[in-house]
């Protein structure tokens, strides 16, 4: 967990976030499997991002999850909740048990988050282009509270080709936002196909340079990489970081890994269990 000015930050052994991340992306294939419908391949291919970020990197915790005086977390790209639900019940903010209720009729936990039902939701998103415009807005009211706490959010790369994205990011740098830490997730997949094919957003890194951000590019599995660009972005002033993230969309699942067809569907009973084996802890 990243501690605030003045403290020290405790950095975890990258074995034991690996073990956390297989739990969140047991947990994962559980939820979509439970609902028959929800988005695997892009929610276990961010979870290495999302554990570095809950695990080590955010100050979160039981004690300040229901106050301003905490770190926030945008899921731009809402319609990964699989992984962003999962991560709230490993850190023991939502009920296990309650991840089989994925997508049902009733259940707080909808295909795509929503703050006012599940607590450590910080924003409602799933239409693309708009988490992003939160999160621009949380940071900038930290600013003018003088609340030293930073806001990370998390994009797609197909969601890149999204308008509303560069606006946003047009803006973090006008009010030079360096407590916004924007992530790219960037598996180069989308539900139609690959995204340099689709509407290439390419080069992810020179756009976001010209729109005055500091950019870096990390292999999005490798923890000591994420570590060390999270730090570097805590240490840049005047401008917002944007770290893209080079990730494996199903990551973790032999059979889902970059196949564009894992975006959206569910495993079957045999695919389920295949997929749990995996998973299995070592």
């Amino acid at each position: 967990m990243y501690a605030q000015k003045g403290d020290s930050v405790n950095i975890m052994e990258n074995k034991e976030l690996a073990l956390h991340a297989k739990n969140i992306r047991r947990n994962i294939v559980k939820e979509v499997y439970s609902a028959q419908s929800g988005h695997p391949g892009g929610s276990l291919g961010a979870t290495d991002i999302l554990t570095e970020l809950y695990f080590e990197e955010m100050d979160i915790n039981e004690e300040n999850l229901n106050t301003l005086n905490r770190d926030r977390f945008v899921l731009s790209k809402g319609h990964a909740s699989p992984a962003l639900y999962a991560v709230l019940a490993e850190k023991g903010f939502l009920p296990e048990e309650e991840l089989t209720t994925f997508r049902a009729i009733n259940s707080r936990l909808q295909g795509h988050p929503n703050m006012n039902y599940v607590e450590g939701v910080d924003m409602s998103t799933g239409s693309l282009g708009q988490g992003i415009s939160c999160a621009v807005g949380m940071a900038l009211a930290n600013k003018l509270d003088k609340n030293n706490h930073r806001i990370y959010t998390v994009l797609g790369d197909g969601e890149c080709q999204e308008g509303q994205v560069w606006e946003a990011t047009m803006s973090a740098a006008h009010y030079k936002l360096d407590n916004l830490c924007i992530i790219v997730d960037n598996n180069n997949l989308q539900i139609d196909g690959h995204v340099d094919e689709v509407m290439s957003v390419y080069p992810l890194d020179k756009k976001f340079e010209a729109f005055n951000c500091h950019v870096i590019n990390v292999d999005g599995h490798d923890f000591d990489q994420l570590r060390a660009a999270l730090k570097e972005a805590r240490e840049t002033k005047g401008m917002p970081t944007v770290i893209v993230a080079k990730t494996i969309k199903g990551k973790g699942v032999s059979f889902m890994e970059d196949q564009q067809g894992w975006h959206g569907v569910a495993p079957n009973e045999e695919q389920y269990h295949a997929a749990m084996k995996e998973l299995e802890a070592e």
